[in-house]
């Protein structure tokens, strides 16, 4: 009989082409779960990333450093030690115009996935 729980020490890290870290830990990319992802990321400064309505929730913490979020038409910085959950459906940008680098973790109900992203061109 298997053990009731699962370790990882092994998270898949997503490439990337604008310098940030992802590593899933739990998600569609590292154990096929399509009910839930777990990601820690680090976003340098200066990284963007285009507009996006996520057909999934998306809970965010800020580990170390500042976020900026543009959710509809309204700013918002989280820092160190706040989180805060975006609604799936609704339309966001994220981004670091900061000089710091940004560390957090992000969870997605259900899983993170390209096909639910729906990024706009830039």
């Amino acid at each position: 009989m298997g053990k009731n729980f699962k370790i990882q020490k092994s998270p898949f890290v997503v490439p990337t082409t604008d310098g940030k870290l992802i590593e899933e830990h739990f998600g569609n990319a590292t154990d096929k779960n399509s009910q839930v992802s777990i990601a820690h990321m680090v976003a340098p400064s200066g990284w963007s990333e285009p507009f996006q309505t996520p057909k999934f929730d998306e809970y965010t913490y800020i580990i170390k450093g500042k976020k900026q979020f543009i959710i509809d038409d309204e700013t918002v910085v989280l820092e160190a030690g706040q989180s805060i959950k975006i609604n799936k459906n609704t339309r966001v940008q994220y981004s670091n115009p900061f000089e710091q680098n940004c560390e957090y973790l992000a969870i997605c109900l259900p899983a993170f996935s390209m096909d639910l992203v729906n990024r706009e061109e830039n």
